[in-house]
């Protein structure tokens, strides 16, 4: 399954911004995660929504702040996010990923499919 980002831009500190993820076929089957990648610094793993139950995962410096969301019909995931901060600024992507499995809270695979990333900048 292909994954398409979008919904990036600029936004002010406390501001608010919705992601989505759009695949090329049925979402369910699949755990869908966000990354990040701020300049300089390594991809992050923030949230992820497993494909079983819904039970979703949040790293502890988005939890509160961001929710994760699925709509199979649309075969789309959402990446709510609120009260955006600068350290926030970074490329966005979604892919396909293991979520909550055994010791794993959100982890890729050799075949995890990314999405094209999508640019959220935080700044007044």
């Amino acid at each position: 399954v292909q994954l398409q980002a979008s919904g990036g831009g600029l936004v002010q500190p406390g501001g608010s911004l919705r992601l989505s993820c759009v695949a090329s076929g049925s979402l369910d089957y699949e755990a869908i995660g966000w990354y990040r990648q701020a300049p300089g610094k390594e991809r992050e793993g923030l949230s992820c929504i497993s494909r079983r139950d819904g039970s979703k995962y949040y790293t502890p410096s988005v939890e509160g702040r961001f929710t994760i969301s699925r709509d199979n019909g649309k075969r789309t995931v959402y990446l709510q996010m609120n009260s955006l901060k600068p350290e926030d600024t970074a490329v966005y992507y979604c892919a396909t990923v293991l979520c909550r499995v055994g010791p794993i809270s959100i982890g890729t695979t050799g075949s995890t499919n990314w999405g094209q990333g999508t640019l959220v900048t935080v700044s007044s």
